[in-house]
């Protein structure tokens, strides 16, 4: 149920279907009906029909999901009541608190976290906690009704539709993201892995080996490992949670940043480095050792070879044989290719590729370079545009065509989308190393050898060229059709190549980059925490920047009210199990007529340590004025445009979306970035990281192209044509991926 609803969707087993059909809607039908409709969601007629006729306990259970996916029984009260309406606090009143509370002052109002509020200055009927510590003590109810929100239509999945995700998913040509990975182990775990699926992704292969393990077939497992690194990733994976290899020097750096105080006295750095060492120690038992050293005995690449694959993670190894006693396992019959290859890595007995690649680059020895490259296409596929600037564009461009034909299509067609941002000597360019923050580089200094008019050259060779790749693979395909329908909105959704997302998205997903339209005149950012926790201090803050021409501002807990946004006001403390919550609205009209050029969207741990797990955070969008309760609470499932709940604890800040006035579209993105405030965002880099984005080929694109290469006439009638590509269609995202890549 879970999986279909991330797609628009809802899941009814053959198992739950009575045997009686009927075409009469029932009463629990149209009840679950008019439920859903209050969580802003109806039904298709297939679905409908299928709903009709299962048992009221399946359909309850249905809707138990929907509210709690919908975060409906969540407690959504913020700080201040009708906080659109300014309390008239300031600085003098935390400041008059604050000397009552260290002289013992007796006048006022002792609330029951302890603190007194001074009289004539919080106005405390105003607030449903303490205004100086941001500690909630009144809740009030989700007041859900039916909106006038366009509702969402969910459509019918079975069984089938399932086991055909199931099969997209591990042939997905591109790794998975957050959701992709937990849909996936989610579907293994039901309907197992199919015969003969070939997977790609090495990513994909540690999720499918881990179900293996987890149903008692290791030997199952071991048959898929291809390499050293890759028994290495799995190991990592188990151990951190990381399906990337992100090295212990990294976590060990980021939680220790993550702890990091503006205040001096509640700085706990230094203890935050010292638990991370102590929880990333490798400690295994007996079996583990045994079935680990198994696992690289059975490997079939050759000594040489694994060596080499080895050694860029050298450090991780030595660890990792130490912590495995496979030294000990070495020594024993039945482990003498273990042996030879512990030998051999010990006493640094190989050759390392990329080594021998740079000894001829250095020497300015094109022919060898060449000739190293062209055994390994994929390397040299990634290192192109650097070698065109090294060797020249002609000779590279030569070479590199020998061996075009052995590189993944997923690497054509990111040279074609980052190829305008790397030929520009003026652009910055966005990256994300491997388990560490978003950066800014600058554009490479070589380019300054080249002319204006040399370096277009050398943009239009690589376009030209991954367009002739492309089109080549679309003139391959045989197609007996005669009409496509293609939905407008593709043309804003990128393909997904490089940049996945990290986090969850429990209702309908998008990619990275996807526009949405804002039809109102406001929207609301939301963010609420905390949910099954004790009562204790976790302070996450909600905050936007927004950039004008010549500055910047910025909403937040410092600064509640600033022209076109207001605060809901800040909690620094949690209550006991039911969580609490942060609102930002933000005025477009009012932004517009200020000259505002964008608004990025941000959370913060204000509190020692990374984002809270289970955080969820998004934005609501509605053409219809939103309402705000007596309390003060302000969120509406039907007017959500998109959500996400935080799953890896790496982050200290991070960038959820970008507003673009004029436009008036929001860009969803997932950025991280470091430090405890707002302030800490550079703007520079996500600026990058959107012009990155938009160079992203669209799929919509993509499919215009496959109608011209196919002879297709693109129709506006999508009952009318014989390939239809929509919103559903493009939520699966692997399923797109196999289509293009």
């Amino acid at each position: 149920l879970r999986v279909a609803f991330r797609k628009t969707a809802l899941y009814v087993p053959q198992a739950w279907r009575m045997k009686r059909d009927t075409n009469d809607i029932n009463e629990t039908s149209s009840e679950l009906m008019a439920s859903c409709g209050k969580l802003g969601y109806t039904f298709s007629e297939d679905l409908l029909k299928a709903l009709n006729n299962i048992s009221p306990i399946a359909k309850l259970q249905i809707l138990e999901l929907l509210k709690e996916l919908s975060g409906v029984k969540k407690n959504w009260t913020p700080l201040v009541k009708q906080w659109n309406i300014p309390t008239g606090e300031s600085v003098i009143d935390h400041i008059a608190t604050w000397y009552a509370n260290l002289f013992k002052n007796r006048r006022g109002t002792q609330l029951q976290c302890g603190h007194l509020i001074p009289d004539n200055t919080f106005p405390l009927d105003r607030y449903n906690g303490c205004p100086y510590c941001g500690t909630p003590f009144e809740f009030g109810e989700l007041d859900y009704e039916p909106g006038r929100n366009k509702l969402k239509v969910l459509q019918l999945w079975t069984d089938a539709d399932m086991q055909k995700y199931l099969e997209d998913l591990l042939n997905s040509p591109v790794a998975l993201d957050a959701t992709q990975a937990d849909d996936l182990k989610i579907l293994v775990a039901v309907f197992g892995i199919p015969a003969e699926v070939k997977i790609q992704m090495k990513e994909t292969i540690m999720l499918v080996i881990d179900a293996l393990i987890d149903t008692n077939k290791p030997k199952e497992a071991g048959r898929m490992f291809r390499s050293p690194n890759d028994v290495l990733r799995y190991l990592w994976y188990k151990h951190t949670g990381h399906l990337q290899l992100v090295e212990p020097k990294t976590i060990n750096k980021r939680m220790e940043q993550n702890s990091r105080n503006l205040h001096r006295m509640m700085d706990k750095s230094k203890q935050a480095k010292i638990k991370s060492k102590q929880d990333l120690k490798l400690k295994f038992s007996r079996s583990e050792c045994r079935q680990y050293a198994n696992w690289l005995n059975d490997l079939q690449m050759s000594v040489q070879d694994q060596c080499e694959q080895m050694h860029p993670k050298r450090e991780m190894w030595v660890r990792v044989i130490r912590a495995l006693r496979l030294a000990e396992y070495s020594k024993k019959r039945g482990y003498e290719k273990l042996a030879k290859l512990l030998d051999a890595f010990y006493n640094r007995r190989y050759e390392v590729w990329q080594a021998k690649v740079n000894q001829h680059k250095v020497r300015l020895d094109a022919n060898g370079t060449f000739e190293l490259m062209k055994e390994r296409p994929g390397s040299f596929a990634r290192a192109l545009f650097s070698l065109m600037l090294w060797f020249g564009p002609d000779v590279t461009m030569e070479q590199f065509k020998q061996v075009m034909h052995q590189i993944p299509p997923r690497l054509i067609y990111t040279l074609n989308m980052y190829a305008e941002v790397y030929f520009d000597k003026k652009a910055s360019r966005a990256v994300k190393p491997l388990g560490g923050k978003n950066k800014k580089i600058p554009a490479n200094k070589l380019l300054e050898l080249y002319s204006d008019k040399e370096i277009g050259r050398m943009l239009k060779l690589v376009q030209e060229l991954s367009l002739d790749v492309i089109k080549s693979k679309l003139e391959k395909e045989t197609n007996e059709h005669k009409t496509m329908y293609i939905d407008t909105s593709l043309f804003n959704i990128p393909i997904a190549i490089g940049d996945r997302t990290e986090q969850m998205q429990d209702l309908p997903t998008a990619l990275m980059g996807t526009r949405f339209p804002v039809e109102g005149d406001v929207v609301r950012l939301f963010m609420q925490w905390g949910e099954g926790l004790p009562a204790q201090h976790l302070d996450m803050d909600l905050s936007c920047k927004v950039a004008y021409e010549d500055r910047t501002e910025f909403c937040s807990y410092a600064r509640l009210r600033i022209a076109g946004c207001k605060h809901s006001g800040d909690i620094q403390s949690i209550p006991k199990m039911v969580g609490t919550a942060e609102y930002i609205d933000v005025d477009l009209n009012e932004l517009e007529a200020l000259g505002a050029k964008y608004v990025s969207f941000t959370c913060n741990a204000y509190t020692n340590g990374s984002i809270s797990p289970n955080l969820g955070l998004g934005w609501m969008n509605s053409k219809y004025p939103m309402k705000i309760s007596k309390r003060g609470v302000a969120y509406d499932p039907t007017a959500v445009q998109h959500q996400l709940r935080i799953v890896r604890t790496l982050n200290k800040g991070m960038v959820f979306g970008v507003l673009d006035v004029a436009s008036r579209e929001i860009v969803w993105l997932e950025m991280a970035f470091g430090g405890q405030v707002v302030q800490n965002l550079s703007l520079s880099t996500v600026e990058a990281l959107l012009k990155k984005l938009e160079a992203k080929l669209k799929i919509g694109d993509l499919l215009r192209l496959k109608a011209e290469v196919q002879q297709l006439k693109i129709v506006e009638d999508s009952t009318t044509a014989d390939e239809v590509y929509d919103m559903d269609w493009a939520l699966n995202t692997a399923q797109v991926s196999k289509l293009f890549l």
